[in-house]
Formats: C-alpha cells, structure tokens, sequence
C-alpha cells in the first residue's frame, strides 16, 4: 500500500492499482451518525436506518504517521487513518460518530465477487448487498407470488440480498480484494459506476487489501487469511450421504435404496433426536440427545452401519427447548443469553421456545462443547452432523462479553462454528467427523469443514431453486470456502409447491459433480416426492451415486489441493481463464477443479443448454466425446442423466472422465 499526495488530497495504490482517491471537490470518506430500528422475527430482519449525520470529510493533513480527516480547513479532525502495510487501521476523533461510509475507486467494465455467500448474484457490480446473517427468505424474489405468500404469513419472503453467510470482502477484477475487519451490520453498494461505497454502521478495526496477479494466487492470499479446511474424510468418497427422518424405518429403506444399486457413504437422520409437529411441519426436539423411542438401540446400531462402511450422522443447533433435559442443566449453571431483566431469554421459533447457549461465555461454550457434541455425539457414534441456526442470536438479549448483541448477531455463526470444531477436535476426530453449517461470517473458514446451501425452494425458481447453490458455492469458493453442497431436491415446502421427479433428478445430476451429495426430505416429507418413491428417480440417482464414486480420485487430487493451496472444488470459469472476459459473469456453470466444466439443467422442462467454453482451450463432451473449440457458447443435447460436462482435452484425468460414458 502506497500513500501519494495530490492537489487537495492524496491516493492510495496498492500494487499499481489506485485503490482509493480522496479530494476535496470529491472526498471518499464521510462520517456521521445513525439510528437503526431493527426487527427481528425468527430469522428474518426488517432494519431500516434514520440518518442524523452524514458529512464529508472534505480536508485532509499527514500528522506523523497518520492521515487525520475533517470536514474542513481549519476545523478540528474527526476521523484519522494509518498505514501498516497492506492494512488502513480507522480510529474516530469523535465519539458520537457511529456511521462510517468509504468510497473505493471503480473502473468501467469491472466485475465484483465475493460478498460470503450470495446465492442470486455472483456478479455484484450494479447492486447494493447489505451484509447482515439472517434468513435468506421463500422466494427471494418480490415479484413472485410465493416471496408475497411468505412475506404476508410469516415476514419471510426475503429478497436477492439476504443470505446466512454474509462476509464483509470482495474481490476485483482488477486483481485486488478488500476485506473489512467489522462484526456491525454493513452494506457494499457497487451500483455507482465511477466509486464502490462502503456503509459500516460502526467504526471498523481496520481495512485489508489483497493483490495478486492472478486470481488462483488472490484466493490462495483469502484462504489463507481467513482459515482452510482439512481434506475430506475418507468415507465420504464412498457414495451419498442419505437423508432419511423416518425413525428406525430409516434403516430399512437405506438398505432398499442400497439393494437398488444407490451407493451409500453416510446415513444422516437429523431426526435422531426425536420429532415435534408444528403447523410448519415436523419439526425436530431441539434437545441434543438420542431419543430411543423413535431410534431404539441406536448406538448399537450405528457401530453395526460402521463396520458396514457407513457412517450416521444427526443434526444440533445452539439453542436448547424449555421443555427438553438438558435446559434446566444450562440455567441453572447461567449458560443462557439473558433478558433485560436478567432472566434467560427465551426465543420463539414457532410453536415452542428456547433458550440461546451463551457462547461469549467460556463455561458455555466449552460445556456445549463437551457435554453436548463430544458425549452426546461424539462419544455416542456419530460421525458428522448438521450444524444449523448459526444466524438466529437475537439482538436484543444480553451477553457475557458485555458487547451488543448487535455486534455480535454476525460473529455468532464463527463462534458456532468454533464450538463445533472444538470438540471434533478434542476426539481427534478433526478430518474424520463431517459437520456442516449454512451460516458463516468472517472466520468460519478455519472451523467449519463444510458448507451447505441452506433451505432452497423444492423448485425451479430463479432466485431459491437449484440455479442458486451454484452461485452460492462459487461465491463463497473465492473467499476460502475449499467444499460446497447443497439439499438434492431443495427443502422449502409451501404454499402448495412440492417437488417433481425432474427436479429431484436434475439436483441430483448437479450433485454428482460436487464435494459431497446427501439427500433431504425436506420440511414436510410427507407432501413431497422421495427419491425412494419413485423407481425411475431412484434408478437416476444410484446412477448418479456412481457416477460421484467414479469420480473420487479426481476428487481426492482437488481435497488435497484445496488443503495446501485454499481452492475451492467448484471454481468460478474466470478462475483458470482470466485472459477471456466472457467468462467473468457466468453463474450457472462452473470447474469442477481446474478439468471439467459442469453446467447444470436447472431450468424446468429443458433437454438442451447452451453452454459457453472458455478460449484457448479445446473441450471434450463426456457423454458423446465430441470435441469443441473453446472461446464460444455451443448448444448440447441435454437429457436426463446427461447434464452438460465437458473436460479439457489434454487433462492428466482424461481416461477417467472418457469412462463415465460407459456408466
């Protein structure tokens, strides 16, 4: 990072790139003061900002080894940054200032990635992103009749913005990334054509650059900053990890999909903790130990599934019901987020309540780890679990730490992620055990193995259906998420929208060429079609479980590779053909590593695509072994059971690929 004076300001370059350009006729920082109204209800957040104050600071001096700002000459400073290598360390002159807004220098024709995980746009030039975990939302889309259905029964319709895993970074595709170090809510506007405007509703510890000169080495900088995950465990490679709530008759339809050809890795019943039923649907008992009436001898069984070479894995969040065992253990030890009257808060999720595990509180957090995921989990067999509900803290119960829980409403999902990753590894099981988490934040790379794309409309749709997992998985790639996958099939139930044998089949078709596959039954099981309901699904799918296994040496090269180096197993087409910008603003297709190319049906009633192939390249279609030239958009015959794949001729895996067809 250079400093360079200029008449009436001064510039800052990072590596030859003018990163941010400060005047008086046109100041990039301005501070004031805001008061916020926000209101959540289960997840989902209505926040809107009254802005007191919002100057520009229009003056600025060198003093020493800062840059102190004010609105003008010969007015007192009331914001000052300093250099410390690639880092601009913030500090306020002014302790009523609580809104801090940065422009950052834009170019023409320049494309912005990044964001966490955004699961409409991957391109977010032209767009405001508010950064802020929540709900993503049914829909999340305005303009449709299912987000006004969510929005009008239950404030959950969501919008294009609104994920589980916000990140305050992006990356550019002038080869730079910023990042800003800051748990407060924030917004990036990239909808300004001549600047990026960055809004953080606190002062921020500081602002970080990244520069490369190519994107492989920038994401290997990000991953690197923010953590990278272990290699796969082994028994993943194995087949699907099978999604079944069905109690003990789980088992029994596990071992029918099996005798149909369906390979199997892991058996995940999340409902191993026994049911609860809601208007929503069956909801599970959110008290995290085995329920023997619905799983009798579930231990036994477990170890019986082991030596078999599958593994059972559950489901936990941080939240124990009022009605369970294990609540009265952590209130009477004050292990719970507390009210304004000092009592534990209790949250509503629909038809029963719960108290929040403080995990600012060591004691909490270290119990949660222990007594709950290493002894009730753990120690009891399983192998892996769903992590959910990381963006749920409410914001206005009272923590250990003292802070606002406002602040830290977008650290929860790293602290989350850390309790789990403690006691994986206080069982030696780190590498080994699976748990996987839709909720993020900065951070959550270096605790959370695996991500999943959250809860997806059982549907086509543009902005909650299959289409988005790509986007979500590439988005999130970048910035040091190594795995990505997502529920085959969707899971969202409402309104009357249930699934089709198309969609659970084309999911599935993605899923093959992803870190892991595993199933769901969704939110209401009995309303939607199951993989094992229908033979010529099951068929497509056993297909499609061997077609991953197939695969798992090629897999095996991109786990290792994401391990030492931080890239991600699904890749933006940029990532390895920067020199062709036409791939810069694809979302629908992706690398599956640096070798094949994976673009996905994921419009309804289609049997053809239209596929573009980036230049200086030759491609092979895996199913015909045609071979194309790259640099053009082809159209390709794409019936069930042949989504669009293509390798790069030449590829050290060409053989392997080349034998998918007789699959």
């Amino acid at each position: 990072m250079k400093l360079d004076l200029i008449p009436g300001g001064f510039t800052l370059t990072l590596n030859g790139r003018e990163i941010l350009r400060h005047t008086a006729a046109a100041p990039a920082l301005f501070v004031g003061r805001g008061i916020e109204r926000m209101d959540m209800y289960r997840g989902n957040f209505d926040i809107e900002d009254y802005v007191v104050e919002r100057v520009a600071l229009c003056h600025a001096e060198i003093v020493d080894d800062r840059i102190e700002l004010a609105t003008g000459m010969g007015q007192p400073a009331r914001f000052c940054l300093r250099l410390a290598g690639n880092h601009v360390l913030t500090e306020t002159m002014d302790a009523a200032i609580n809104r801090l807004w940065i422009r950052l220098v834009a170019e023409d024709g320049e494309h912005v990635w990044g964001g966490g995980e955004q699961m409409s746009y991957f391109d977010m030039r032209g767009r405001k992103f508010p950064l802020w975990t929540s709900e993503p939302g049914v829909g999340r889309d305005k303009s449709s009749e299912i987000t006004f259905k969510a929005d009008v029964t239950g404030k959950s319709g969501g919008d294009y913005y609104n994920t589980n895993y916000p990140q305050p970074t992006y990356i550019s595709s002038r080869r730079y990334a910023t990042h800003v170090e800051t748990t407060a809510y924030s917004v990036f506007d990239f909808s300004r054509g001549e600047f990026h405007e960055i809004e953080i509703w606190a002062i921020p510890e500081r602002l970080e650059f990244f520069a490369a000169d190519t994107f492989v080495a920038l994401v290997g900088q990000l991953s690197a900053r923010f953590g990278r995950q272990p290699q796969l465990p082994d028994w993943v490679y194995g087949g699907a990890i099978l999604g079944l709530k069905d109690g003990e008759n789980s088992f029994a339809r596990m071992e029918t999909m099996r005798a149909a050809g369906v390979k199997v890795s892991g058996l995940w019943c999340e409902d191993w903790v026994g049911l609860r039923h809601t208007s929503f649907g069956a909801r599970l008992f959110w008290d995290w130990q085995a329920n023997e009436a619905r799983y009798p001898n579930l231990r036994q069984k477990i170890a019986q599934l082991q030596d078999d070479g599958i593994r059972f894995l559950g489901y936990v969040n941080p939240y124990l019901c009022v009605d369970g065992p294990l609540f009265p253990v952590a209130e009477a030890q004050g292990y719970f987020a507390t009210d304004d009257a000092g009592k534990t808060a209790l949250v509503d999720f629909g038809e029963f309540d719960c108290g929040v595990v403080d995990f600012t509180n060591p004691e909490a957090a270290d119990w949660f780890a222990e007594e709950v995921i290493g002894k009730n989990m753990l120690d009891f067999g399983l192998s892996g679990w769903m992590a959910d509900f990381g963006e749920y803290l409410p914001i206005d119960v009272h923590l250990k730490n003292g802070i606002d829980a406002k602040l830290m409403h977008n650290a929860w999902p790293t602290l989350w992620a850390e309790v789990n990753a403690k006691a994986v590894e206080s069982r030696g099981k780190t590498g080994d055990a699976l748990f996987f988490m839709r909720a993020g934040f900065t951070g959550v790379q270096a605790h959370c193995p695996l991500l999943w794309g959250g809860d997806q409309s059982v549907d086509f749709s543009r902005h909650d259906g299959l289409v988005t997992v790509m986007c979500g998985a590439l988005s999130s790639g970048l910035l040091g998420n190594a795995y990505h996958h997502s529920d085959i099939g969707g899971y969202t139930s409402l309104f009357g929208n249930v699934r089709t044998a198309e969609l659970i089949m084309r999911w599935a078709e993605m899923a093959a060429f992803t870190a892991v596959m595993r199933s769901h039954e969704g939110n209401r099981p009995r309303d939607n079609l199951q993989i094992d309901q229908d033979p010529q699904v099951l068929a497509h799918f056993a297909r499609m479980t061997g077609i991953y296994v197939h695969l798992a040496p090629y897999l095996k090269v991109l786990s290792a590779e994401a391990a030492e180096t931080g890239l991600p197993v699904q890749r933006p087409l940029f990532l390895h053909h920067e020199d062709d910008r036409e791939t810069y603003a694809i979302q629908d297709a992706y690398l599956y590593g640096r070798d094949l190319l994976v673009a996905p049906v994921w419009q309804a009633g289609e049997t053809t695509r239209h596929v573009y192939l980036p230049g200086g390249e030759a491609w092979v279609h895996v199913w015909s072994g045609a071979e194309h030239t790259g640099g053009q958009t082809i159209t390709v015959d794409a019936p069930l059971g042949s989504p669009p794949v293509f390798y790069r001729k030449g590829a050290d895996k060409a053989a392997l690929f080349d034998a998918l067809r007789t699959l």
